[in-house]
């Protein structure tokens, strides 16, 4: 806790602070000494390159393409952007490269406009790592901990006022005043507003002139390249791009803390956030991983010792079954010996414990994230972001309708009705209800194929396959299930992402919302089902011999010879484990093959050539490559919705069916160790830059996984209690015998009188609860109830613990909550006007209704700043002003 007079102190430095050049506000990478030059410049050298647009042309010039592109270029330069050509010959194409700088006067209006926030004061950054703490209080060494040269100075912020410029940090430097990634943001908001065609066709923005092929690609540039200087140089001489690959990407950082700040420093807050959530969950999965795999050993020692395995393995000829197909013969249970063991590993009291322990941590885990990612969205200047900061997206401006006065900021802001947008919006589920039946066909398929191929291999002449039949069956069964599982996933994406623009969401937080949750419950289904189907489906409703019950005249599936569990452990590690290896070896290979082969593509034949916008004559001449050419040659970023989904939909397989596979959580742990290197490499070295992005939290995936662990304790309580033999052999212990001798023969049924006559009185056992008459016995429904109950005390007190952890750990951890009311005061005192970031009072307008809607023709966006844009008494009032739609 301060003291008063610290805070006096602090108080009193707050407008007064002076600057120096080593701590300017901006990029940190401009700041470090010793590094080379700057080459991402215009021919003057001094006029910096914030953006990049690329075109090709060959033989065949599409002149809708050209006459598009020569407006919205002309719009840009009438907006007050500078550029700059550069042309590139190849044998059959010419590559055009613009390039785009905003003037100081721009950057002001707009940093005004997206409600850019700025620096007030320097503040000593927490230290965010529990762990660190913890060994730092007791002296110890920290092995997680390395010394990342140049870290991002943390400063008290407020939104950008062009009037109150001289009031912020580091003003008097124009150059680093913003930060690059800041002055991306505004650039890509003016190139996302700036018609080019027809406004009420849509013809609006640089997103759709690259989807369409009139620019091949729109991006800001890397700051320098990512390889280390040789011979080398001191740390402190590094870029930020090369800190990053020396400190973040590289394989030999597994075992680090990652540079969060200079990840957001260099990429924004959306995507460090990602990385800042992946690293949480994977420290997190170190308990996990550990009580499971304990769980797991547990098992080896059953094997030895469990009483009903040695019955089995030792029951000789004692226990005929029944056959498992019509066509199938009888067989021995003490054939199953190494299965029923196998099974063991899966299927033991730990897996009780384990449950638990999973649901509990689920929940503590989404709590304790609640508090790291408030302390990291205050420290990163986010913390309003969505409540107040936001600006609807581009699209959504140029193609919306109408507009409505914002009754929190009281800025017009474009709108689209509400009725329309539910309209379309439920269309959508129905697609979304339609894509959910075919999943369901291809279920439904797979069970048949299953059944059909079992029989298919027991009537062949191979009698090593004919033992293995169903085991077979299965395999292949969830290797095809895994297969269709990734194909449905790409033909829905594309669907949702065609649905989730037809809707026509105002901020890109919503649209992003949107289209996740549509795929989530798309997905949900698609990977789940199988999994559910084997676990509280499949053996349910077979029947008994003499009556056994059909699907399309097939005989439904029995679980295998080992039981459903060990099934279920099969499906969950074929498709988790399966679907993480192709993911991986996806993420490896596949950036590398496309780069090569961009790079191939595009590698120069000829000269470089080189013209000016301003026509002089063209210049042949031989250097090295640009870096906007270097570029080009890399990967179109994809942004982080695959990764999260693949994050999100294994945190499923590791708490929705723990209890049937407690080595899940280890294989997530060894996956994200190695997915946050290929991540981390990809964005350094093989994507283009993206534009920064920012963000609050983590969007829906929260309400996803909190929705995930809810449905957790719910499968693994039915999961004990049904698939598992944990509840049957604690009834058979107090109700028969403490030592669980001759528990297999309770568990095993007679057929019936009426089958035996049919089958020349040959008597079989199957496994269930049932007399001689084929009807229930008494045990069944004792252990019905029990199993019942047992799911409603199961679920009542791990909900319950749940929520105890929820009301005693604070979303918001105290330190934080007193330096955002002490960021308010000092931006309020900074500004010196009835402002504060969490409301704003705009005089005159008191009382504004939200439906103040009139129609929109061609509109002129409303100033939000004290300054017009530059250039801008230059626009005619009938054409579209530049930037607005």
């Amino acid at each position: 806790m301060r003291r008063r007079g610290d805070q006096r102190d602090d108080s009193a430095t707050l407008i007064a602070m002076e600057t120096s050049p080593d701590s300017n506000y901006g990029s940190i990478a401009t700041n470090a000494p010793g590094q080379h030059r700057d080459r991402n410049v215009f021919r003057d050298g001094s006029t910096g390159v914030d953006f990049v647009l690329v075109w090709e042309e060959r033989k065949g010039v599409d002149s809708a393409h050209a006459k598009f592109r020569e407006e919205f270029l002309k719009r840009l330069r009438r907006c007050g952007l500078l550029q700059e050509q550069r042309v590139v010959l190849q044998e059959k194409k010419k590559t055009s490269f613009i390039l785009l700088s905003a003037p100081w006067s721009l950057l002001c209006y707009y940093a005004e406009e997206i409600s850019l926030r700025v620096p007030l004061q320097v503040v000593e950054a927490p230290n965010l790592n529990w762990s660190e703490q913890v060994l730092s209080k007791l002296s110890l060494p920290n092995p997680l901990s390395q010394d990342v040269p140049n870290p991002p100075a943390d400063y008290y912020t407020c939104q950008f006022r062009t009037n109150k410029l001289q009031r912020f940090l580091g003003s008097d430097h124009q150059e680093t005043f913003f930060k690059t990634t800041q002055r991306h943001q505004v650039l890509y908001e003016i190139l996302a507003r700036t018609p080019y065609g027809s406004v009420k066709k849509g013809e609006v923005g640089i997103d759709r002139l690259v989807s369409e092929q009139v620019f091949t690609a729109a991006y800001p540039l890397h700051q320098g390249d990512f390889r280390l200087p040789s011979p080398p140089v001191p740390p402190n001489c590094l870029g930020l791009r090369q800190i990053l690959y020396a400190y973040w990407a590289q394989w030999s950082c597994w075992k680090r803390y990652q540079p969060l700040d200079h990840i957001r420093e260099y990429f924004g807050e959306k995507i460090a956030l990602y990385f800042a959530w992946i690293g949480f969950y994977t420290a997190w999965l170190l308990p996990a991983s550990l009580v499971g795999t304990v769980i797991f050993l547990i098992g080896f020692g059953l094997m030895a010792t469990d009483v009903p395995a040695k019955e089995v393995c030792n029951s000789g000829n004692r226990f005929i079954m029944c056959p498992i197909c019509n066509i199938c013969s009888y067989w021995n249970y003490s054939s199953i010996c190494s299965t029923y063991k196998a099974g063991l590993l899966f299927d033991n009291g730990g897996t009780v414990f384990l449950s638990v322990f999973m649901s509990l941590w689920a929940v503590t885990f989404l709590e304790y994230w609640k508090r790291t990612c408030s302390s990291l969205s205050h420290r990163w200047d986010c913390s309003d972001f969505q409540d107040i900061e936001e600006r609807p997206r581009p699209e959504f401006t140029a193609m919306a309708p109408m507009t409505v006065r914002n009754p929190v900021t009281g800025a017009e802001e474009p709108y689209f009705p509400e009725k329309t947008r539910l309209n379309r919006t439920v269309t959508g589920c129905m697609v979304i209800i339609i894509m959910v039946a075919v999943v369901l066909m291809f279920l439904i398929a797979i069970i048949l194929y299953r059944t059909i191929l079992s029989i298919v291999i027991y009537k062949s002449d191979f009698s090593f396959f004919n033992f293995s039949a169903g085991r077979i069956a299965s395999l292949s069964g969830s290797v095809l299930n895994l297969l269709v599982i990734l194909l449905l996933s790409r033909v829905y994406t594309a669907l949702a992402h065609i649905l989730t623009r037809w809707e026509m969401h105002r901020t890109q937080t919503k649209y992003e919302d949107m289209f996740i949750l549509k795929v989530f419950i798309f997905q949900f289904v698609n990977f789940y089902s199988s999994p559910v189907y084997i676990a509280f489906f499949k053996g349910r409703f077979v029947g008994y011999p003499g009556n056994y019950n059909t699907l399309f005249g097939v005989r439904n599936e029995d679980c295998g010879a080992g039981g459903c569990l060990i099934e279920l452990a099969q499906e969950l590690l074929v498709i988790m484990v399966g679907k993480q290896l192709i993911n991986n070896i996806q993420e490896f290979i596949s950036p590398k093959l496309k780069s090569w082969w961009q790079k191939r593509k595009l590698r120069p034949q000829l000269k470089e050539k080189k013209k000016e916008v301003d026509g002089e004559e063209a210049q042949e001449e031989e250097e090295e490559v640009c870096p906007w050419e270097d570029d080009y040659q890399l990967l179109v970023c994809e942004g982080l919705f695959s990764e999260y989904l693949e994050m999100v939909l294994q945190f499923g397989f590791i708490t929705i069916f723990v209890a049937a596979c407690p080595l899940a959580p280890l294989f997530a742990l060894i996956n994200n160790w190695v997915e946050i290197r290929l991540d981390a490499h990809k964005f350094v070295t093989e994507y283009r830059r993206p534009v920064a992005e920012r963000a609050q939290d983590i969007g829906i995936w929260f309400p996803i996984l909190q929705f995930i662990t809810h449905m957790a304790v719910l499968s693994n309580a039915f999961l004990i209690a049904f698939t598992s033999s944990f509840l049957p052999r604690l009834y058979y212990r107090y109700t028969r015998d403490s030592t669980l001798s001759g528990f297999i023969s309770f568990t095993l049924a007679t057929t019936p009188h009426t089958f035996n006559q049919q089958h020349h009185n040959a008597s079989c056992r199957y496994r269930g609860f049932r007399d001689e008459n084929g009807e229930y016995l008494p045990e069944y429904f004792h252990l019905l109830a029990i199993r019942l109950g047992f799911i409603i005390v199961f679920e009542h007190v791990v909900f319950f613990i749940g929520r105890l952890i929820d009301l005693m750990v604070p979303d918001i951890p105290e330190e934080v909550e007193l330096k955002i009311k002490r960021e308010h005061y000092m931006a309020k005192e900074a500004l010196a006007e009835n402002q504060s970031l969490g409301k704003t009072m705009i005089p005159g307008h008191k009382d504004i209704p939200s439906s103040s809607l009139r129609q929109r023709g061609s509109r002129t966006s409303p100033p939000q700043s004290d300054s017009p844009p530059p250039n801008l008494k230059e626009i005619p009032e009938e054409s579209d002003p530049p930037g607005s739609s």
